[in-house]
């Protein structure tokens, strides 16, 4: 005769269906991550092809993995090759600047032929050249000249490149104008070191910044402030006649701003305002 406790049958089918439920659900992970495992060991191609359709719908963190398992899997395949300058873009899409900056510059060593080039150019001077914009930083009252320049300098150097070796590309006028922009940018920095100089006295320093600044990015708008500070380091120098030759060439190139050197320098000694 049994000494069991039958259990009472109205507790019998939840504990079943719990389990047949918690047993469906490990399989349905199982089969989720076997699909993305099979995924990512699909052939060059699919691969591609999957990259390529997570980047068209804006899923760039998705497009990054194919691509990178695309280039592990198979890094001497034609597909492998797109994918380089393809995971410059996502990157760059996905906010990840330094990454699209090393793959850009990864594909120019390994590829210094490839007709696309201009294409890695492009995008390396692209990533360097966010964060430049005066706007952002006017809204939070920062002075972007006083801020180091050495992104815009890799920017600049980026699309001058481009320009130099591909000037025909269809990548060049854009190029061309952030690079006017950059150059502003640049000497802007530069006036604004040259003038720091002026207010501590170091006279011949400031003259010498500004004149490389006017020098190296002679056009910009810029170059009218560093031609004002040679003529007051100059005049405070007792060097007349570079005054005079500074002050004649922001006349004739700057009349606006010449007119408001002139009235500066008319201004009495005892005006503090």
């Amino acid at each position: 005769m049994s000494h069991r406790h039958p259990q009472p049958s109205s507790v019998r089918p939840p504990t079943l269906r719990a389990a047949l439920v918690a047993l469906l659900g490990a399989l349905l992970l199982a089969a989720c991550a076997g699909d993305n495992e099979r995924d990512l060991q699909s052939g060059a191609a699919q691969l591609y092809d999957k990259a390529h359709q997570a980047m068209d719908s804006g899923n760039y963190r998705n497009s990054i993995a194919y691509y990178e398992a695309l280039e592990a899997r198979f890094p001497f395949s034609n597909e492998a090759k797109q994918s380089q300058l393809d995971l410059v873009y996502a990157y760059y899409k996905n906010g990840e600047r330094e990454s699209a900056i090393d793959a850009a510059n990864q594909f120019e060593r390994e590829n210094p032929t490839h007709p696309r080039v201009d294409y890695a150019l492009y995008m390396r001077g692209l990533a360097t050249f966010q964060g430049q914009s005066n706007a952002f930083y006017r809204l939070l009252g920062v002075d972007l000249a006083r801020r180091p320049p050495d992104r815009a300098r890799e920017s600049f150097s980026a699309f001058s490149q481009l320009l130099q070796r591909f000037p025909k590309s269809v990548y060049a006028p854009d190029a061309r104008q952030r690079m006017v922009f950059l150059r502003n940018r640049l000497a802007e920095h530069e006036n604004y070191v040259a003038r720091y100089y002026y207010k501590r006295g170091a006279y011949l320093a400031a003259a010498n910044r500004a004149e490389f600044a006017m020098t190296s990015y002679d056009g910009s708008p810029a170059v009218a402030e560093s031609l004002r500070i040679m003529v007051d380091s100059y005049r405070e120098l007792g060097m007349n006649d570079l005054a005079d030759d500074a002050r004649t060439v922001l006349a004739a190139s700057y009349p606006d701003a010449a007119s408001k050197q002139a009235r500066a320098e008319e201004r009495p000694w005892y005006r503090f305002w």
